[in-house]
Parts: C-alpha cells; sequence; structure tokens
C-alpha cells in the first residue's frame, strides 16, 4: 500500500480550461492593464519569436521567466503593457525561404524582387502562427500581439 493515497478528484484539464475561460470571458489581461494607473507603467517589449517553426518547451520555459517580471510590477499596481510582434527577417527565415524557394542572397532583386521576399518572409513565419497561439494561450502567457 502506497504511503500517500491518490487524489482522483483533481482534473487538472478540466481546471486549466476553467481558468482559461474565466480569463477570456472577463477580459482579465485587458483588466490587468486598464485598471492600473497610466502615469505609473512599465512596459515589457517581447522580442519577437521567429516563428520559422513549432514552439517547443524552451520557449515556454523562456516565456515563463519573461512573464515573471510583467507579473510581479503588475502585483506591485504598475500598469503592465506587455507589446509583442512577429520577427518577419530573422536569420532562420531568412534561410528557410531563400532554400524553398531555391535562391541566395545574391538573388534578391535579380530573380525575385524584394517586394516577394518580404512577402515570402512574412509567409513563412505566419506558417506556425496559429500553434504560436495556441500555446501562448494555454501557458498564460500574456502579451499585446496585435
Amino acid at each position: 500500500m502506497a504511503k500517500y493515497r491518490e487524489f482522483k478528484g483533481l482534473d487538472l484539464p478540466s481546471i486549466d480550461k476553467e481558468v482559461l475561460a474565466f480569463w477570456d470571458a472577463e477580459n482579465i489581461f485587458d483588466k490587468s492593464i486598464e485598471e492600473r494607473p497610466k502615469d505609473n507603467t512599465f512596459v515589457f517589449y517581447e522580442g519577437p519569436p521567429s516563428a520559422n517553426g513549432q514552439p517547443g518547451i524552451h520557449h515556454v520555459m523562456a516565456r515563463t521567466v519573461k512573464d515573471l517580471f510583467c507579473r510581479f510590477h503588475t502585483m506591485q499596481g504598475k500598469r503592465v503593457e506587455r507589446k509583442g510582434g512577429w520577427d518577419t527577417h530573422g536569420l532562420p527565415i531568412e534561410l528557410n525561404v531563400e532554400k524553398r524557394l531555391g535562391i541566395t542572397k545574391e538573388d534578391i532583386g535579380k530573380k525575385i524582387t524584394v517586394e516577394q521576399y518580404n512577402q515570402e518572409c512574412r509567409t513563412t513565419v505566419m506558417q506556425f502562427k496559429d500553434q504560436w497561439d495556441d500555446i501562448t494561450r494555454k501557458m498564460g502567457y500574456w502579451v499585446d500581439l496585435d
């Protein structure tokens, strides 16, 4: 017999869904900003992820550390604005696009226009955006990506 009995009534996936639904329904992220004074701010600029692939546990770990600072300042009564975006021209994105199109950096402006290249980079980044949005929401990482 085990020294400690397992509590079988704990349904963590259900609790997780309930908390996320509550945060969404009550606009908790927005309230955490709007209900604090505009003259006492802390602005956090997230280094935008280079979303050229699926998010991994290393992204969750890094975002958890970043989130600690934002939540700390929020608990101190500061208006914490979290600003994010997408890295559409990080080296991994550019190499991915060049490989996929069969071009080199020297071909940009010759075989493909700069505008076409930029659009390909944006499209490549957004390929995994839904997965990034999902993991961001599930881990409770509050950031304004718009």
